[in-house]
């Protein structure tokens, strides 16, 4: 998550160009969303219990469980006139569609859910979630980042999300088997990381319209999320209470 705040304030910077990241989360996390309340959304011994991180985003959105081995997590970072609107909707529906494309190319038919009120737009396949997105804004510039499941274990997920009307993890998974899905179940069989990484890249660069060039973080992207994690992303205050 600093690393993902300190290319967004580069970004906001002018200091370096739109930005696409793939990552994956080591150890398993589960991530609030800036405006929640951690003991609403979070069996917190839980999470303790079985050595799972517990971070606050900068953007909003509901929580979510990061399994180190079943998840990539994809991060957008650009300015609002490259994505040629100022509307949230829209781009949340046209970053949405790289990973739409990307699952074409993995041999999957996807489609965007604009979401609620209270829910972030998703992608779903055959009616099942298998991907969700948030965002923040600054100035002209947006972070988009969000999930893809590889695999999902619903059991472990709802021993460290709660739910607040189930009586038990079991109430959970019976509901949630019909509402999220995976590479793996849709597949038969989970892909290997690089192709899907692989399919990540062209589905973006066919929806979008863009070249994509790899590269590394420069020197202030590192400095600036080295301080970002000590000062920030590595303090209860921040985490627990989401207070600078």
């Amino acid at each position: 998550m600093a690393i993902d705040e300190a290319i967004f304030r580069a970004r906001i910077e002018g200091l370096v160009p739109n930005t696409i990241r793939f990552y994956r989360w080591l150890p398993s996390a589960v991530s609030v969303g800036r405006f929640q309340k951690v003991e609403n959304e979070v069996y917190i011994e839980n999470c303790r219990r079985c050595g799972v991180d517990i971070v606050r985003r900068v953007s909003g959105g509901g929580t979510v469980y990061h399994d180190s081995e079943g998840e990539i997590t994809y991060s957008v970072i650009a300015d609002k006139e490259s994505l040629g609107t100022q509307d949230v909707a829209v781009i949340y529906r046209k970053i949405c569609g790289g990973l739409i494309e990307a699952l074409k190319i993995l041999g999957l038919n996807a489609g965007f859910s604009p979401g609620s009120e209270r829910q972030c737009p998703n992608i779903i396949i055959n009616g099942r979630k298998i991907s969700g997105s948030a965002q923040a804004h600054s100035g002209n510039v947006v972070l988009q980042h969000g999930t893809l499941l590889v695999d999902v274990d619903l059991n472990r997920m709802f021993t460290l999300l709660k739910v607040p009307w189930a009586k038990s993890v079991a109430d959970v998974v019976c509901v949630a088997q019909n509402k999220i899905t995976s590479l793996r179940h849709e597949l038969g069989a989970a892909p290997k990381i690089e192709e899907v990484y692989s399919a990540l890249k062209a589905g973006f660069k066919k929806a979008l319209g863009i070249e994509i060039s790899e590269d590394t973080l420069t020197d202030y992207e590192i400095s600036l999320s080295k301080k970002l994690r000590d000062e920030k992303y590595s303090s209860d205050r921040w985490n627990f209470e989401g207070k600078i």
